[in-house]
């Protein structure tokens, strides 16, 4: 026995794939995101010392410990605006929203830290208000820039309660052991207090 077939059903879909990852790199172009990831891991990125140098994100495999790692995303630079479309925001928020941790990259040698800061968190907040309520680190770049006086300054910058702040320097390797641990610390809040 059987039954005569009827015409099927026709759809068009479109898929969007999301970048994973555990930890996401988060800064305005030429912050250091890049070289970073580089020095923390085995991934090769483009560098240059011009802005958009990474146009997609670039993933990087950070061994912690004897049989621990995460992945960390470098993504491609945010500019204020990203969230109405400028610059390569909507593509880079939709990324960011797969991370579970966010890393802010601030260059040392910017004249208002805590408002790139600022900037840089609103702009996920007003594209995705839950992703400014992710775990976060700021992490103060391109330190072997940063003279004494600037140090000084730098340690009285208030970013936001409970943030760690990391100087770090992926030229000479300043504070990239304590940012690994801080990151870790975050994605395994249970473990680091065991």
């Amino acid at each position: 026995m059987h039954t005569k077939g009827t015409p099927g059903e026709e759809k068009t879909i479109q898929l969007e794939l999301k970048l994973l990852a555990d930890a996401g790199l988060v800064g305005f172009p030429n912050a250091g995101k890049s070289t970073l990831i580089s020095r923390i891991s085995a991934a090769k990125p483009k560098i240059a010392d011009y802005p958009f140098t990474t146009l997609v994100p670039n993933l990087g495999l950070v061994r912690y410990a004897e049989y621990q790692s995460f992945v960390v995303a470098d993504m491609p630079g945010l500019l204020k605006g990203a969230h109405q479309g400028k610059g390569l925001g909507i593509q880079f928020l939709r990324h960011i929203e797969r991370t579970r941790v966010l890393v802010f990259l601030i260059e040392s040698t910017s004249k208002h830290p805590k408002d790139q800061f600022e900037v840089l968190l609103e702009e996920l907040r007003s594209f995705r208000p839950e992703l400014a309520k992710k775990p976060q680190i700021v992490a103060i770049t391109k330190m072997d820039l940063a003279d004494d006086e600037l140090r000084r300054q730098l340690k009285k910058v208030s970013f936001r309660r409970g943030v760690p702040v990391i100087p770090i320097s992926s030229a000479t390797g300043e504070g990239l052991k304590e940012l690994v641990d801080a990151m870790w610390k975050k994605l395994h809040p249970r473990k680091s207090k065991a």
